[in-house]
């Protein structure tokens, strides 16, 4: 391992992949290591079924007693993420041509709760007219939003009479006369975490709703989508576009050091062995010094062996995605969410399902946060609980060329995953991220 590389990528998540295999069609040199066996790092599936209880230190609680199914048949996420169905990571997976190793599938349905009961998001028209959200005289204001939205211009102004740039959010939702329902627009479908968006310019709000609209429009049940397999094949089909342009990868691969000198980065040091390198692009786990915390996340991975039902007892699908706005939730400041998907997507075994319920901790006791969202899963035939820090780096990286990536935050799409891509590929290389070579390359393949 005594050589010199333009880059180094510690961890496989899925951040460090898009990197590395960017990296790697520009025609550098780029060594990838990972302290772990598998692909994902924190974005990771894990597989089988038994791994997972060993994970959490559980191993013994996995019995033929409570029928688990085929161990090899599960793949679990440790995040709950689903994709936009018009958002930035297709785009990336189109353009880099990701999009020949995955496979996807629909998420059935997008649910809210609100005024104490789970409510489904109307998909198409048909549905806006009869869902139970909006009150009847005020769906037709609701619909004048959406048109407005759609109609909307690429940094989000609206064409609505009384509309100034710059304006609050609460003004431009006052202006629709529909500010009974704004935790719905806000939170369920602009998918703000929390309040502080109201009193912000709304064009930023324009264009979430309108990534939103446009995404439901690609399919039509939901704006989500989610990779057969699970989440951990999003880093792995990333790593083999690394591999195709000379990328090298090892995993359980100990990190012992990253090597400075004169405060810059000259190499990582593992097993004895130093890689000499002019960069180092990394997940926080390895830069304990070079990170601070800035809050933390609960999650709840569920295993259930039904469908989850809304409070009336109707099944909501093979999968969905509820989201509980904080104004709807007694004393909570930020958003709690709940992402399920089964075996229809191969992460399961069959009549099994995996629910992940999560939220940013605002107390000292972060599992109790999450008792609305697990009483709505219950009955859970098993429970994985973790509470994780989120770290961002301390500096930009350009002085010492160390480029940290954030963790991952309690959103439950890759929108703010894929800017901080963008952002630490623009401060690696000085340029934005370029797909153009990849396509050429690909015709060319074909």
């Amino acid at each position: 391992m005594d050589e010199e590389y333009d880059a180094i990528i510690l961890g496989t998540g899925l951040k460090e992949c898009v990197i590395s295999g960017l990296l790697s069609v520009a025609g550098k040199k780029v060594l990838h290591m990972d302290r772990n066996s598998y692909y994902g790092g924190d974005s990771a599936s894990i597989t089988p079924l038994s791994e997972m209880f060993k994970r959490y230190g559980r191993g013994d609680e996995l019995s033929e007693e409570k029928n688990y199914g085929k161990d090899n048949s599960w793949n679990v996420d440790l995040i709950p993420k689903l994709i936009m169905a018009n958002g930035e990571l297709v785009r990336m997976l189109v353009l880099s041509g990701v999009t020949r190793y995955l496979e996807f599938k629909t998420i059935e349905s997008s649910y809210v709760f609100y005024n104490g009961k789970i409510s489904k998001l109307p998909a198409t028209d048909a549905e806006a007219l009869k869902t139970e959200l909006v009150s009847f005289f005020a769906k037709k204001r609701f619909g004048n939003l959406v048109k407005n939205i759609m109609h909307s211009t690429e940094d989000g102004a609206i064409a609505e009479k009384g509309y100034v740039k710059g304006m609050t959010t609460e003004d431009m939702i006052k202006l629709f006369d529909i500010s009974n329902v704004k935790d719905v627009i806000g939170h369920a479908i602009a998918l703000h975490l929390d309040d502080d968006y109201l009193q912000q310019p709304c064009e930023e709000t324009v264009k979430r709703l309108k990534l939103y609209f446009d995404s439901v429009a690609k399919y039509g049940k939901s704006p989500y989508l989610y990779p057969l397999y699970g989440l951990g094949e999003l880093p792995q089909g990333f790593a083999r576009l690394s591999a195709i342009y000379g990328g090298t990868y090892m995993l359980n691969k100990p990190i012992e050091e990253v090597v400075m000198e004169d405060g810059k980065v000259v190499g990582v040091k593992s097993q004895g062995e130093t890689a000499r390198t002019k960069l180092v692009v990394g997940d926080p786990s390895y830069f304990p010094d070079l990170v601070k915390q800035t809050g933390e996340v609960v999650r709840a991975i569920c295993i259930l062996d039904h469908p989850v039902c809304t409070k009336k007892g109707s099944p909501v699908g093979v999968s969905t995605q509820i989201i509980f706005p904080c104004s709807q939730v007694a004393g909570r400041k930020s958003d709690i969410y709940v992402c399920c998907v089964s075996f229809a997507h191969n992460v399961a075994s069959k009549g099994h399902y995996v629910a992940i319920a999560s939220c940013k901790v605002e107390t000292d006791d972060p599992i109790k946060e999450l008792d609305i969202a697990l009483e709505v899963l219950k009955p859970i035939k098993a429970q994985f609980n973790s509470v994780d820090k989120i770290y961002e780096p301390i500096n930009d990286g350009t002085e010492n060329n160390v480029f940290i990536t954030t963790s991952y935050d309690a959103t439950t799409h890759f929108e703010s995953t894929c800017a901080n891509i963008h952002d630490v590929y623009k401060r690696v290389t000085g340029q934005p991220m370029d797909f153009s070579k990849v396509k050429v390359d690909l015709e060319v393949e074909n």
